[in-house]
């Protein structure tokens, strides 16, 4: 009898333990749902969606003149934030600083999403939600017309002088091969081409579509876009926060909704004169050894 209590009195405890056990795992799962939406419900609360941008690169996020207001804003990356925000029923504004601030300032919550012709790599998944990429390129590089700044090959930029931001992908790149990064902070593209042209520099490594911009700008500088190397293919995309499942889905199917309907096509054309959100077709290198 004493046995068959005992085994009584286990399985009552495994039984209230399994109560327990399972009303704190529905209490972490609360948690969770409760962590997933609450950024969604913030922004739902605000009726504004507040996006971080550069304002400084041509086609993708840029001033349509000489006035530096949020009317005068515009780009690819730009316009899709703005019509995603249109379809989510919330107002939008912008929130302009260098690309080393972005990430930060979506972990500190001054910013909502960041929206700037940023890759989504392995790397900063871990740390970040992305969207669904609204648009595809790959990298080359801008270097000098007369002697291409002495680079035929990857390797050869060993050695050299490439411009680039402190955290870019582009900058980790031309590192891998041996370059010497010099940093600028929220510059305009002219003070990056105009350095390879007078010779502080000797290349920019980055994307296909900005960089191809970029040198059109300035006809007067004697600079190119590298004729032979394509290499690094990407996935362009927003940043959004950790854990934040609820914006992401709805950035995501308002997205899903604008490739559907034309629109990403659109305004890639608009801006970048081909469609830039689709993948770009050709032979492109891929770079081993590189953890992004």
């Amino acid at each position: 009898m004493k046995w068959k209590g005992l085994a009584f009195f286990v399985f009552s405890l495994l039984l209230v333990l399994g109560a327990c056990g399972g009303k704190e795992n529905e209490e972490a799962s609360d948690s969770n749902n409760e962590k997933e939406d609450g950024k969604w419900a913030e922004i739902q609360e605000a009726g504004e969606l507040v996006v971080g941008t550069s304002g400084t690169l041509i086609a993708a996020s840029y001033y349509d003149g000489d006035d530096e207001s949020e009317e005068q804003l515009t780009g690819y990356d730009v316009e899709v934030m703005r019509e995603v925000a249109k379809r989510l029923d919330l107002d939008i504004s912008f929130e302009i600083m260098g690309i080393d601030g972005m990430l930060p300032a979506i972990k500190s919550g001054r910013i909502d999403i960041a929206a700037n012709d940023i890759e989504a790599t392995d790397k900063r998944k871990e740390e970040f939600n992305f969207s669904t990429p609204y648009k595809y390129s790959y990298s080359t590089m801008v270097v000098r017309k007369d002697d291409y700044s002495g680079i035929h090959k990857l390797e050869d930029l060993k050695g050299k002088k490439a411009g680039g931001g402190a955290t870019t992908i582009y900058s980790q790149i031309a590192e891998h091969f041996g370059a010497e990064v010099v940093t600028y902070g929220n510059a305009p593209n002219e003070a990056y081409l105009r350095d390879v042209h007078n010779g502080r520099t000797d290349v920019i490594v980055n994307d296909y579509y900005l960089s191809k911009f970029g040198v059109a700008a300035f006809p007067e500088f004697d600079i190119m876009l590298h004729p032979e190397l394509k290499f690094h293919p990407t996935e362009q995309a927003a940043v959004l926060p950790k854990g934040a499942a609820k914006l992401t889905e709805k950035v995501n199917q308002a997205l899903k909704e604008m490739r559907e309907d034309g629109t990403l096509t659109k305004l890639a054309e608009k801006f970048y004169k081909e469609d830039a959100s689709k993948k770009p077709e050709g032979d492109i290198q891929k770079i081993e050894g590189l953890e992004l």
